[in-house]
This record gives C-alpha cells, structure tokens and sequence, in this order.
C-alpha cells in the first residue's frame, strides 16, 4: 500500500490554509462572557475574545452568540502564541458598518441606534461597530447640560460628516427635531382659529405668563388671560408639565395668543342680580387708595368702597380704617354693568340698620 502524500492527509482533514488578515467562516463551538471559540475548518480553533468581537464594555458574549452558530471573522494572528487562531469579529463588522454609514451620509438616512456612551462634549453610538460621535450642540434643538439622561436611549439622526481615516463620522439629531417640529408646526397653524379650545402643556413660566407647548408651536398664557380675578404670580398657579385646556384669544402671524378667560364662566354674566342697588354683598379688601378701597366680591368683580362711605365717622384715607384681607359687609349703592362698577357703602348699611332698628323699637313700644 502506499503511503499517502501530504497534500493528500491536508485534503482527508480538509484543513484550510489561512493567511492573516483573510476572512474566514466558522461555527460557534462554545461561548464564555469574553470569549467565543470557533471551528474555522482549520488545524486549530480560532478565538474571539470580548475586545475583538465587539466596543462594548462587560457585554456578555453568552447573550449575544449561541452555539451553533454562523459567524465571519478576520484572522488577526494564524498563531496567537497558543497554538490557537486569533480572530476579529469587530474589525470585520466596523468595515461593514463604515460602509453603511458612507451609504447613510450619500443617501440623507436616517439612522437609529442605542447610546453606547455619554462623553463630555456628546454622545457615542455604534453602527455595526463602527462609532458616531453626536456633539453636544447638535443633540437637541435647546442647550441641555445633562445629557446623562440619554445613556443607553435609542435616538434617530443622520450623518452630517464621514471621514474613517481620521475617524471622524458625525451624527446629527437636531436637525431632525427641527424639521419634525416644522412639519407639526404647519400641521397644526393649518387646523388653529380663534376661539378654538386647545389642550397644550405647560413649558415654561415667566413673571408675565405661561408658555404652552401646543404641539407645533407655543401659545402664551397671558398673566391677564390666567383668570377672571386677579393672578399675582404664574407659578403659584402652574407647574412646567402641567396639561392646560384653553382657547385661542388670538393669531398674529406665528405668534398665539391664549386664555382662560371662557365667557361661559365670566362672573359678570348674572352679576346685574347678585349684586343689584340695595343688595347687602360681601367682600374682601383688595387693595387700597387714597381716595378708598377696592373690594373682591368674587374672583373677577371688584367693587369700589370710597373713603367717604367707610363710616359715620370722618376717616381720612382707607387704611385708617381697614386693613388688605379684611372681611368687609357693604350695601351696593351703584351698579354699572357697561363699566363693570360697583360701588358699595358701609355707611349706607349702617344707616339702613339704624333705620331698621328704631322702626323695631316703635313698634315695641306701641305694643305696650
């Protein structure tokens, strides 16, 4: 019998001849957290350690590979010093992903992957682990200082800047933000009119009034639009987040106007009975004058309490005789609805009481 050449023996055992830097196929032997062993078709087994197979740090390769699986790798090494194959995944995969980001920058697409890390000056995401570096400055339409809130999100962007030799691929999420907010913009400027009741939350709360995001654009809450009476401060009335329903006041070019003022709820609608001439009302003192106070009946109405129907007595200026907060009980001598003016005396009560109390007092003594 002959003996066997060694070509022969090499072609029985079908083993490969592999050079480094070739790419190879091989099936998934057996998985650890930082290491994958492949059959290669080769005399030796190749290895993919964690740092070869992929840019995140502590993944754990049992979740992401299974026995029996298909992969491609590159030869690193044919001999890593231990008789084994060293092997890439990651460098195989960042060539493939340079070449789908290279088609994503040619074509404008969009593209949507996981944060794999936040940076000082902006976030990191891996395409077929190749790396986007998104800066700061073209992550949101608004400055955000903390971008920790974005570690591990999955956000939409596209590639505004290529160039793997110097391994400078940029992403850019803001300009996606700002054509999305065009696009609900004119969505919603194309349904608005005045008087037309709109939902919008609350985002952001200044001394003179309330932003609302309506989705699109933002409407202002006017201090003066907060309520029929009078609204000190905003934010002791809202909160950002709030949810607020509102209608339209106004449209001036891109500018909203909003309130909450709904005339259905105006307090002088039945004020011309509450507060008729003759009627006894009362009231807090708002606030003061030199010439008298003014009275909130109710949210939105104010009455009028001049200096001279403070009482019997002489009094010379309001706070003589009252105090802010004061609870006071007053008979309307004047109701103006045209105006919105009331005017109130406490004298006139007084004297009606007094005239009151000596009628009881005759007839009394009548009586007896």
């Amino acid at each position: 019998m002959s003996e066997k050449s060694f070509e022969q023996l090499l072609e029985e055992e079908k083993v490969v001849e592999i050079n480094n830097g070739d790419v190879v196929e091989g099936t998934v032997l057996a998985v650890k957290e930082d290491e994958i062993i492949l059959n290669i078709g080769y005399k030796s087994e190749g290895i993919i350690t964690r740092n070869e197979y992929t840019n995140l740090p502590n993944l754990d390769l049992t979740t992401v590979v299974n026995v029996g699986d298909k992969m491609q790798a590159k030869v690193l090494k044919v001999n890593d010093g231990e008789g084994q194959v060293a092997l890439t995944y990651k460098k195989l995969a960042t060539e493939k992903g340079y070449k789908r980001l290279e088609e994503a920058f040619n074509n404008h697409e969009v593209l949507s992957a996981n944060v794999s890390a936040v940076l000082n000056g902006g976030l990191s995401v891996i395409i077929d682990e190749a790396r986007v570096f998104i800066p700061a400055s073209l992550i949101s339409d608004s400055y955000e200082k903390d971008l920790s809130k974005y570690a591990g999100q999955k956000i939409e962007f596209v590639i505004t800047e290529f160039n793997p030799r110097k391994r400078r691929i940029i992403g850019d999420r803001k300009q996606l933000i700002l054509a999305k907010k065009e696009e609900l913009k004119k969505e919603l400027f194309e349904k608005i009119q005045v008087g037309m009741t709109v939902e919008g939350t609350v985002k952001n709360i200044t001394d003179f009034g309330a932003f609302i995001d309506l989705g699109g654009a933002d409407g202002l809450l006017h201090i003066s639009e907060m309520s029929w009476g009078r609204v000190e401060n905003p934010k002791k009335i809202f909160k950002v987040g709030d949810t607020v329903k509102a209608f339209i006041k106004d449209i001036n070019g891109e500018k909203i106007a909003l309130s909450l003022k709904f005339e259905d709820q105006n307090p002088w609608n039945d004020a011309d009975v509450k507060y008729a001439v003759g009627n006894v009302v009362t009231g807090k003192v708002a606030r003061m004058t030199d010439f008298g106070a003014f009275i909130e009946l109710e949210p939105g109405i104010d009455a009028l309490l001049h200096v001279s129907q403070i009482s019997r007595e002489r009094v010379e200026k309001p706070a003589d005789a009252l105090s802010i907060g004061q609870e006071i009980t007053a008979k309307v001598v004047e109701f103006n609805k045209e105006d919105k003016k009331i005017s109130l005396s406490i004298k006139a009560l007084e004297a009606q009481e007094r005239q009151e109390q000596e009628v009881s007092e005759d007839l009394v003594e009548d009586a007896e």
